[in-house]
């Protein structure tokens, strides 16, 4: 079971599913939201339980991003149309037993840091 809250503890969620995609995303998109680089994996909406009060924000007609609306962590992105949702690793409480499996938009990462894990990178 995986178990995850905002940074106040308004918003819980968990999974049993075996998460799948783990990826950093380094579109500018989410670098503004979260202040760097966006962690994340995903499962099937039917295997995700999520408590509290999300603020779903439709940054692009592609896809809404979920957060807190009092701490203003960022949980949640789910592309239109998809069966999924991603949920931050970040968020976590406690150990994932995932590794990420590839950076993503990687062409409009920031200047400021190399990506050197040799994880495979999308551009």
């Amino acid at each position: 079971m995986i178990k995850g809250s905002c940074l106040c503890g308004d918003i819980y969620f968990e999974t049993a599913a075996k998460p799948q995609n783990a990826s950093m995303c380094h579109c500018s998109q989410c670098r503004k939201q979260s202040g760097g680089i966006w962690a994340s994996a995903q499962v099937r909406d039917a295997d995700l339980t999520i408590t509290g009060p999300v603020n779903w924000f439709e940054a692009t007609p592609q896809a809404e991003r979920g957060s807190c609306p009092r701490c203003g962590s960022f949980l949640f992105w789910k592309g239109a149309g998809e069966d999924t949702t991603s949920f931050a690793l970040g968020a976590v409480d406690g150990n994932t037993g995932l590794s990420v499996e590839k950076h993503i938009f990687t062409a409009s990462k920031g200047d400021y840091y190399r990506i050197a894990d040799g994880v495979p990178q999308e551009d």
